[in-house]
């Protein structure tokens, strides 16, 4: 938009009339004082400025505007009729002005001036457009590469942890064989059992990972009972877990079409997380029901919980929360693993928390989805 400044009604009226003719979006101001207070309330690509007016003149009107941030990238338009020397046509310059123009105006050049400055306004808007992305897209990067070194790091540590704990129950195994002692050993191959599982959880985490960026991740889907698969994992959780408590709310009565194993895995995923991020709690609610043919299955807890901010990045690949991260194992890939495979069944995730008082993770999907999300 172009703001006319000037305190001859007939010099704005013209002036008006010819640049909305060339389809230009024109504001008006009769007097310096008028012109500041809409330079603050609006945003001008361009401001053609009367020097010559009562109250404050045209330099005195554009050196106020020149202290506003909003208007500092305002390109201005001098004219004038009386101070046609160099002295007053440097003072316009020097009070931020871009050009300066006598009267009486040629219309045509004041239009190719008008147009080379829209011109330019729009180059620079492109370009700093363009400079927002890039800068943008450069802290994106950093930040993914910052998480990417952090996964490794945290990868090769989670990894090794199991295989050094193995490595010892083997060495103790070998005492234990050459001692005879059969209890023994058998408690080291239990231990070490649960190490290898440890690790087999890692391997395939990583390798879900692997076949999601790669878009490789199959789904064998077909009908299947939820309520039966709910009931055989709370049975091998209660077995690995058995001071927890799950207490299963609702029933399907229905079957469901899509991969029995992965909508397993985002459930195992949900209530492992219950009982890890639950300190000091024994009881976990698994909520079941299915509405207008929509399965819906929540995990609660009543461990720390989160805060807000935390909320929104939850899902995100690699996320740990910072003060749980030195506190509880873990890649930070589970539940993103869950949410691409609930995605892919046409569904969706999501999550409620209090800090403090636990968290809910649930998930939505068709009980009959036919989608084409890579299967």
């Amino acid at each position: 938009m172009i703001l006319i400044v000037d305190d001859t009604p007939e010099n704005l009226i013209s002036l008006k009339k010819v640049l909305e003719k060339n389809n230009f979006e024109v504001d008006t101001a009769s007097s310096g004082e008028e012109a500041l207070k809409k330079v603050l309330r609006n945003s001008y690509v361009l401001i053609i400025l009367d020097v010559q007016m009562p109250g404050m003149d045209g330099f005195e009107v554009a050196e106020a505007i020149s202290g506003y941030s909003k208007a500092k990238e305002t390109a201005i338009i001098f004219l004038s009729a009386a101070n046609t020397e160099f002295k007053f046509i440097a003072k316009g310059y020097s009070s931020g002005g871009l050009d300066y123009i006598t009267k009486p105006v040629d219309i045509n050049i004041l239009l190719l001036k008008v147009k080379t400055f829209y011109r330019i306004y729009e180059q620079n808007r492109k370009l700093n457009e363009m400079q927002k992305t890039l800068i943008e897209e450069i802290e994106f990067r950093k930040e993914a590469e910052r998480k990417k070194d952090e996964f490794i790091s945290i990868a090769s540590h989670e990894l090794k942890t199991p295989l050094t704990s193995v490595k010892g129950y083997v060495q103790l195994l070998e005492r234990s064989v050459n001692k005879g002692d059969t209890e023994t050993v058998k408690k080291h191959l239990a231990k070490a059992q649960i190490q290898l599982e440890k690790l087999n959880s890692l391997i395939a985490d990583l390798l879900d990972i692997s076949k999601i960026e790669s878009g490789k991740l199959k789904f064998n889907k077909q009908n299947f009972s939820i309520d039966q698969l709910l009931d055989n994992v709370i049975e091998v959780m209660h077995q690995s877990n058995p001071e927890f408590k799950i207490h299963k709310k609702g029933i399907a009565n229905c079957e469901i079409f899509g991969d029995e194993m992965r909508v397993e895995q985002v459930i195992v995923n949900f209530l492992t997380n219950a009982i890890k991020y639950s300190p000091g709690t024994s009881e976990i609610e698994l909520t079941i029901n299915v509405k207008d043919e929509q399965l819906y299955v929540a995990v609660k807890d009543y461990g720390i919980g989160m805060l807000p901010e935390q909320l929104a990045h939850v899902f995100d690949k690699f996320y740990r929360v910072e003060e749980t991260s030195q506190r509880f194992q873990g890649l930070g890939i589970g539940l993103y693993i869950s949410s691409e495979i609930i995605k892919r069944h046409g569904g969706q995730v999501g999550v409620n928390s209090t800090y403090g008082k636990g968290s809910e993770f649930y998930f939505l999907m068709p009980t009959n989805s036919n989608s084409d999300f890579n299967d």
